[in-house]
């Protein structure tokens, strides 16, 4: 861990050479595929209510349904091991298809089990997306990688704000039952992304055992404040992302489509969110963005719970820009402190963080079975401050 100070940080650029050369045909590729990837992996918060009294769960398992999806990402250090050695492009060309057949296809699942099932292999196309792709967007944006990770995160966004509706809408217009007839979208994005980046190298040809050394030694310096900042940050976020739609049925009593309608509000804010954190932290640096983002998002939260309804829109904004923005600045980062080893590292990266939203997304939902929804919303915000201290820990050069 470094000295924690932010006076000495300098901007990402002061240290950088010249732009080498942002792709924006590629970059905007990779991103439109995420947009697609990400839609279909939406569905399942908005058709947690409807899954949750189908199937007569409580919060913890409907909650927990979610988990199967972050299972898989046990794999992501192998699958970004294997990108930065030979080109694994056809995992990102691919995985629209699959995930969107999966997401599709909830509303046939007639058991608990079957349901998980699915959501596994889902997740395993998950994993093959998001492992490879940053490393790709990375190759394609020069140095403007903040820049090219907030167009890819921000992409995330977008369609973590359109999925739901879309969800809600097939819902209405074709039934749970009819949901696959959606999939097509995927299968078409995948053509598309074949048509594109069959030729784009996703391997960064790392020379072999020196690189990897080089890795674990930076790791020690990166990833314990990483999984400070993530941890502390993981409730609150699993609240947001997972269990929203379920606080805004239940404790709001709101229908579906406005219980819909506020994930799609988060998310559209966070599309604003990421497109400028990751571009302002290459001007002024990852840390100090990672601070302000970091403090601002859990008071926000309270303010949410707490406030009247005329308030919930605006402060939903508001925290969507907060809570959403810190994505494609640590995804920088970690692009930023492994040059050669750029996949496997953000394998490593996505494999914590899933594993952390894992346990927190089962966390949220035993305190909300046990004290209600708003006190797990509360005890999320509350643990979130722990993560402020660990933004002074992170690297501030690129290696």
């Amino acid at each position: 861990m470094t000295n924690p100070t932010l006076a000495a940080e300098p901007a990402p650029s002061a240290v950088a050479p010249a732009d080498a050369g942002f792709q924006t045909g590629q970059v905007a590729t990779i991103a439109a595929g995420h947009v697609v990837q990400d839609s279909y992996t939406a569905f399942l918060a908005p058709l947690l209510p409807l899954l949750q009294t189908q199937l007569g769960i409580g919060y913890a398992l409907a909650g927990s349904l979610a988990i199967f999806t972050q299972l898989p990402s046990v794999l992501n250090p192998f699958i970004g091991y294997l990108a930065d050695r030979i080109s694994v492009r056809y995992f990102v060309i691919l995985a629209p298809a699959v995930t969107a057949t999966v997401f599709t296809s909830l509303g046939l699942a007639s058991s608990y089990a079957a349901l998980a099932a699915l959501l596994l292999v889902g997740g395993i196309a998950i994993a093959a997306f998001h492992a490879p792709a940053p490393a790709m967007v990375a190759r394609v944006a020069g140095q403007r990688v903040g820049t090219g990770m907030s167009i890819f995160m921000a992409s995330g966004e977008l369609a973590r704000t359109v999925g739901p509706l879309m969800a809600v809408a097939g819902v209405a217009w074709f039934g749970l039952g009819g949901l696959w007839r959606m999939a097509a979208v995927g299968w078409l994005m995948s053509l598309i992304l074949y048509l594109r980046l069959r030729r784009v190298p996703a391997a960064s040809h790392a020379p072999g055992s020196l690189a990897m050394n080089a890795f674990w030694r930076q790791a020690r310096r990166v990833f314990p404040a990483l999984i400070w900042l993530l941890g502390g940050r993981s409730l609150m976020v699993a609240a947001l992302s997972t269990y929203l739609p379920i606080f805004m049925s239940d404790e709001r009593q709101s229908n579906l489509w406005l219980a819909a309608a506020a994930l799609t509000i988060l998310q559209g804010a966070g599309v604003v969110g990421a497109l400028a954190a990751g571009t302002l932290s290459d001007r002024w640096g990852r840390r100090r963005v990672l601070l302000v983002v970091t403090v601002t998002a859990p008071f926000l939260l309270l303010a949410f719970i707490y406030s009247p309804a005329w308030l919930a829109v605006p402060l939903l904004i508001a925290l969507g820009l907060a809570s959403l923005s810190t994505q494609p600045v640590v995804l920088a980062l970690v692009q930023d402190q492994f040059p050669h080893n750029r996949a496997f590292a953000n394998g490593v990266n996505l494999a914590i963080t899933f594993m952390l939203q894992a346990a927190a997304i089962w966390a949220v939902g035993a305190l909300a079975d046990r004290y209600g929804l708003t006190p797990a919303y509360a005890v999320s915000a509350l643990l979130a401050l722990v993560s402020i201290p660990a933004v002074f820990f992170l690297p501030t050069r690129r290696v």
